[in-house]
């Protein structure tokens, strides 16, 4: 945990909490740590994005605001992604789309019947990023479990939160 420590200056509630289980624990940052190795960031922040939204995970969500700020993504695609609605986004680039299609169907039809929607991210990121796509959604959704049972605050603003200076 301590790059996670170093990285982000803190380490937050979900980490303390989990703690009591550090193999696992171990385990979900190094699938974590694998993912963002097999999917290029911005595709690995609009999952985030996405599945915190949808599982109305603010924990998370707050968390990936500021990382996708830092990144470099304008706040203008992160509120496009937020929105989940990619047949109105105009700022994701058609693939961002397609993935974003097909993480909202595995949310909401809980995985089946996804079919067409994981044929069209296999033709737009190829079949091994679209596996790593579907892996992420498993491990923001493990995570948003985890936080909305246990009740835990995010522990930033949102970046879209005008009141926080």
């Amino acid at each position: 945990m301590r790059s996670k420590y170093e990285r982000l200056g803190y380490l937050g509630e979900f980490f303390q909490v989990t703690g009591v289980q550090p193999v696992v624990l171990t385990s979900f940052m190094e699938m974590t740590d694998a993912l963002k190795v097999a999917l290029p960031e911005h595709l690995t922040e609009l999952g985030a994005l996405t599945v915190a939204t949808l599982m109305e995970n603010r924990y998370e969500l707050h968390q990936h605001e500021r990382l996708s700020k830092r990144l470099g993504f304008g706040e203008a695609w992160i509120a496009a992604v937020e929105q989940a609605d990619p047949d109105v986004a105009p700022e994701l680039s058609d693939a961002e789309r397609d993935v974003q299609r097909l993480i909202i169907a595995m949310l909401r039809r809980r995985g089946k019947d996804v079919q067409a929607e994981l044929d069209k991210t296999i033709e737009a990121i190829g079949a091994e990023q679209a596996i790593a796509v579907m892996f992420l959604v498993g491990r923001y959704v493990t995570h948003a479990l985890i936080v909305n049972s246990l009740d835990l605050q995010p522990p930033v603003p949102s970046i879209f939160d005008r009141t926080v200076k």
